[in-house]
């Protein structure tokens, strides 16, 4: 008996949807990504193998490091509202009037390094601009004008007032800084009873056991 013989069909697959969902999912994490601000005083943090993530919210951070003046403090505050409430206090301590707009464009400056007298001409500057080397050259610590110990009493009440919480504090310092300068700012931060603080550093792998 003559066997039938059955015709081969190319099976076919509609990607039509798959390709839609993929694209969907590719416009959500593009609109939802939020782009790394560039530092302006970067530094190399020392390597460690601890994992601890910092917070993502209530987090002030003193970054230390040289540029062209020598060794430099920057502060930064994760809040906006923190940031905001804390500018205002600073200008009413100093006689600086801030408008709300320019309230509110500091409220995105994450990171700086300028006496309060030059916030005004920072905020006025576009991003780029302000990130460019020699702009910022740090904020004044010293005995004779300390605004970095003003900084972070004005930013802990303005956590304290707006979250009813303690501000965390962490020391981002180059690897390469001289020990002086980063106890300084420990001993600055325990004088304000902060006795509490992250010190952070790059992650490294860890070494192999036999």
């Amino acid at each position: 008996m003559a066997k039938i013989k059955m015709s081969k069909k190319a099976a076919s697959i509609d990607m039509t949807a798959m390709c839609d969902v993929a694209f969907l999912l590719l416009t959500f994490f593009i609109l939802t990504a939020t782009a790394k601000q560039p530092e302006p005083l970067p530094v190399q943090t020392p390597a460690s193998t601890v994992q601890t993530k910092l917070p993502e919210t209530g987090l002030a951070t003193l970054t230390v490091g040289k540029n062209s003046v020598g060794e430099s403090v920057f502060f930064g505050m994760k809040d906006r509202d923190i940031r905001a409430a804390a500018l205002e206090s600073m200008g009413q301590s100093r006689g600086i009037t801030f408008t709300e707009k320019e309230i509110a464009q500091f409220s995105l400056i994450e990171e700086f390094g300028v006496p309060v007298s030059g916030l005004k001409q920072l905020i006025a500057m576009s991003n780029a601009n302000r990130n460019k080397s020699g702009v910022q050259l740090g904020i004044p610590a010293d005995s004779l004008n300390n605004e970095l110990k003003d900084w972070i009493m004005y930013a802990r009440k303005a956590s304290i007032d707006l979250k009813d919480k303690e501000l965390d504090f962490a020391i981002k310092g180059d690897a390469k800084q001289q020990y002086p300068q980063i106890r300084k700012i420990m001993d600055m931060l325990q004088d304000q009873k902060i006795n509490n603080f992250s010190l952070v550093t790059g992650l490294r792998a860890k070494p192999k056991t036999n």
